[in-house]
Order: C-alpha cells, then sequence, then structure tokens
C-alpha cells in the first residue's frame, strides 16, 4: 500500500507549511503562477520541508507539459526523449537532487534551459551555492525552503487528520500531534510516517491518546514531550548568561532525548556566537570535546560535553564578531556596496604588479593601502568590547591601525 506520506501529498500551495514566503499569498512562486508565467528555480533545504511538494505543485498548475527526472539514477537518453518534446511545446522539468548531474548531462540542458524551451525547477537537500554546477546556478533563481518548526509540523498533521486521505475513524488526542511534532526533528514526512505508525498500532482503539502513540513509537522518553527548540534555546541562553547550574540542567534534558548531533550543533554555534573573540582558544577546546563526544557515543558522551558546557558557561563572553559579520551582511544584501579596488584585483595585478602593495615587505607586515570599495570606504563593522584581555589587545591593535593611517 501506498504509504501516507505520498497519499496525503497536498495539490494545492494553501496546504503547503511553513513556507509562505515561497508559496503564501505574497510568495514568488504563487505569484509567478498567478501571473502564467514560471521561471527556472532551485530550491534548497532539508529534507522533510516541502520541496518535492512546491515543485510538484508548481508543475500542476503551470499548465505546462512535465517530466520529472531524478539526476541520480536517470541517464542523458531519457532526457533526450524529453528534450525532444520541446518540438513542440516547452516543458517543464523538474530535477531531483540536481547536485548529482553530470557535467555531460548539464551540457546537453543548457541550450534549452537558455532558449526558454525547457523551465527546470531544481530540488537538492545541498547548498546550491556549493553543490550546484555555476553554470546551471546562474540560470536559475535559488529559493531556501526554510526548516520546518514543531507548530508547522503539527499544523500539517492535522491538515491529513481532516483529510479524505486518512482512514482512522476514531479521536486522535490533541497532544499526540503536538508530540509527533516535537520528536519528527523538523521532518514533516518522518512526523507523517509516525502518525501512520501509530494510527496502524491502534486500529482497534477508539481513542488515541499519548501513551499509545508512546509504545507505538518504541517507547520514546518523557523529555521528549517538552518543545525541543525551547529547550534549546533555554540551553543557549542559560550558557550566555553564564549560569552554569541551569546550563547543566538542559544539557541533562537534551542529552535524554539521544539527540547528540543536535547538542553538538548547539554548543558550537554557543562558543562562537557568546564566546567568540572573549575566549578565542575555548573554540578549539569546545570541538575536541564534541569530536570526543561523537567517538565515545551516549550514554558516555555526557562527559565531555559537560565539560565543554561548564567552560563555555563560566568564560567571559563576547558577541563583536557575531554582530560585525551581520552588519556587513546586511549592507552587502540590501544596499550596493561598488566594485572592488583594482589594485586588490588578481587580474589587474597581473597587468601590473607595481599597483598592489604587499604588507610582508614594509614595517611591521603593514601599508596604507584601500581595501574597501569607494561607496563604503568609511564603514566600519568590528567594535571591540573590553570584557577580556584577548579583545582589549585586539581593541589596541585596531586603535593603533587606526592612527597610523590618520598619520599617513
Amino acid at each position: 500500500m501506498e504509504p501516507l506520506a505520498n497519499r496525503s501529498r497536498p495539490n494545492d500551495f494553501k496546504f503547503v507549511v511553513g513556507q509562505d514566503h515561497l508559496v503564501g499569498e505574497n510568495g514568488p512562486i504563487r505569484r509567478f503562477i498567478e501571473t502564467g508565467r514560471i521561471f527556472s528555480f532551485i530550491l534548497y533545504g532539508k529534507p522533510g520541508t516541502g520541496k518535492t511538494t512546491i515543485a510538484n505543485i508548481t508543475a500542476l498548475k503551470s499548465n505546462l507539459e512535465y517530466f520529472s527526472f531524478n539526476a541520480s539514477t536517470d541517464n542523458k537518453a531519457f532526457l533526450k526523449e524529453i528534450a525532444n518534446r520541446t518540438m513542440y511545446n516547452n516543458v517543464l522539468l523538474i530535477i531531483d537532487e540536481i547536485h548529482r548531474m553530470k557535467a555531460d548531462t548539464q551540457d546537453f540542458l543548457l541550450p534549452f534551459i537558455e532558449k526558454g524551451t525547457i523551465t527546470i525547477i531544481g530540488i537538492t537537500t545541498e547548498n546550491p551555492y556549493r553543490a550546484v554546477n555555476e553554470a546551471i546556478r546562474s540560470r536559475c533563481q535559488i529559493y531556501e525552503v526554510l526548516p520546518l518548526e514543531p507548530e508547522s509540523i503539527k499544523q500539517g498533521l492535522l491538515n491529513i487528520y481532516n483529510s479524505s486521505d486518512f482512514s482512522y475513524d476514531g479521536k486522535i488526542n490533541h497532544d499526540v500531534f503536538t508530540y509527533i511534532s516535537n520528536v519528527s526533528a523538523g521532518d514533516l514526512r518522518v512526523a507523517i510516517n509516525m502518525l501512520e505508525i501509530i494510527v496502524t498500532f491502534a486500529s482497534k482503539e477508539d481513542v488515541i491518546t499519548l501513551n499509545i502513540a508512546k509504545m507505538a513509537l518504541g517507547g520514546m522518553k518523557s523529555p521528549l514531550d517538552y518543545d525541543y527548540y525551547d529547550i534549546l534555546s533555554a540551553f543557549q541562553k542559560s550558557i550566555r548568561g553564564s549560569d552554569v547550574d541551569a546550563s547543566l540542567h538542559y544539557l541533562a534534558r537534551l542529552l535524554a532525548t539521544d539527540n547528540l548531533e543536535s547538542i553538538i550543533r548547539r554548543l558550537l554555534v554557543i562558543v562562537y556566537e557568546d564566546v567568540g573573540l572573549a575566549n578565542p582558544g575555548l573554540g578549539p577546546k569546545v570541538v575536541a570535546a564534541c569530536e570526543a563526544a561523537v567517538k565515545i557515543g551516549l550514554p558516555e558522551a555526557k562527559y565531555p560535553l559537560a565539560v565543554a558546557v561548564i567552560d563555555t558557561a563560566l568564560s567571559p563572553k563576547s558577541n563583536t564578531a557575531g554582530t560585525a559579520i551581520n552588519k556587513a551582511l546586511e549592507k552587502y544584501i540590501n544596499e550596493p556596496t561598488g566594485e572592488i579596488p583594482k589594485h586588490i584585483l588578481n587580474r589587474e595585478i597581473a597587468k601590473n604588479p607595481n599597483i598592489y602593495k604587499y604588507p610582508h615587505d614594509y614595517k611591521n607586515s603593514y601599508v596604507i593601502q584601500q581595501y574597501l570599495p569607494d561607496k563604503i570606504i568609511d564603514d566600519v563593522y568590528y567594535t571591540p568590547k573590553d570584557e577580556s584581555k584577548y579583545e582589549q589587545a585586539l581593541k589596541q591593535r585596531l586603535l593603533a591601525l587606526k592612527t597610523a593611517k590618520k598619520v599617513d
């Protein structure tokens, strides 16, 4: 029997959860459909977030003949068959795992994309800016399909529960949907599979309770009843606030979920986001502790993680690096920042090596030279704090460099 996750796949954007920025009333993909013109685009994001669903609905509503091509399993001959259809009509091609598309297949496809006879929708779990060939990527708009929050997962489950695809006639208690949404790690497909398992297990029951749901899924531990993302947030806020006991408490809650990967990811974020330049030597220590935790595995992984959490919680804190890069990103994304100065472009230096001043050839390995584009030449992103000796030293170095520029 076809899995519920496939049977219940939405056929309208209004049933797609958590992706309003793409397919909501003002989402670009939805608006393109309404105008009757589709552009080639690539959807990237984690598994179970709705990439294939969005691609399929777009294809259904596009009024184009459409085909599906899997870059991992389908061959170039199949693509040629699809291309032959363009002799009669333009076609839409959904390319799953587009990051795996072979170079010769891409070369064959490119002219059709350029002429507009084939419009593609690429699907990938990888970051297309790294994983997709530049020739394909430059001809497509890139859209991120966001990770799903538990509330979006729950809404997706409720949509299925209230649909004709759902065959269980009994009642399901609301806390069952909350439970599934919290333990499915942001993957709606996993959540739907869990729901189908629970319903099959409890097919003879009139009411599915939380206890029945837990039995069906193998008796998952009670800490998972809490909103996992709330625990992660409390964990980071406790470390940021230098409360070591609260930090250990939330580490214990997280450990009880057996989700080692998520704990490590958040801890690595914390050490660079919240400790940062106040204690830069801590980063490698925490990385080493996390690597040890992975090698040891649970439950003993709690020991290196506890060491890392205590050290991080009691460390001096500084968010200046994060603030600086966020300022730089915001400026670059939202405003024109101008061209890179010619004297630091390799192609210009190759023509005339004398235009670039090599800092190591000068006293103290420093020479006055412009690096920022003209439009943002006076921008300042990094402002050091005085909370640690290390950042105080950076501040003194920064002041000395600024003074040298003024003297020059």
